[in-house]
């Protein structure tokens, strides 16, 4: 029987709400492994992004992605940091039966942009941003990002800065398209 990855995204971090993915059920222990995980990561300034225990593998693999609070990228330190600490916390809370590979990683850049970070440290790249109805004839807006706020975000077209009220988008994503 093939098992999905189950991956859950942890509430508070900055990110989507909880989700599941490839399976219908958690497995048991990711509720309590984010327990375990959460506090350690908090004394780290790190944020849990996603945790992805898939039990296809031989031994099973722990997977937990990482992103540090104060610094636009998570470094190796980081993650050597987080992988130690949990480690040791996992092996004296006996919650893992048997044998296990535990990976921590940076979730790496999502093409997604949704949190003030991420629209902070894209700024002057070039973005796709896709509407819930037209604007000027558009659903679909290409260009260099200038800022969000409140109430729009600003994009440069040629050298035009065009803004986009917020309450019409429904994604802003990285583009591969020429500026």
């Amino acid at each position: 029987m093939l098992v999905s990855p189950v991956i859950l995204r942890l509430k508070g971090s900055g990110q989507p709400p909880l989700f599941l993915l490839g399976t219908d059920m958690t497995h048991p222990l990711i509720p309590d492994l984010l327990d375990l995980a959460k506090p350690i990561a908090d004394q780290l300034n790190l944020d849990i992004v996603e945790a992805v225990f898939q039990t296809n593998q031989s031994p099973p693999v722990l997977r937990v992605d990482i992103r540090n609070r104060h610094q636009a990228d998570t470094g190796l330190d980081d993650c050597e940091q987080m992988s130690h600490a949990l480690d040791e916390a996992l092996e004296a809370s006996g919650l893992m039966p048997g044998a296990y590979v535990l990976e921590v990683s940076s979730p790496g850049v999502s093409p997604i942009l949704s949190t003030d970070r991420d629209f902070s440290t894209f700024k002057g790249f070039m973005v796709e941003a896709d509407l819930q109805e037209t604007y000027k004839n558009k659903i679909t807006w290409i260009g260099q990002l200038i800022s969000r706020d409140e109430h729009s975000i600003t994009l440069s077209q040629k050298g035009r800065p065009i803004k986009i009220p917020r309450s019409l988008v429904s994604v802003v994503r990285l583009s591969n398209q020429a500026p």
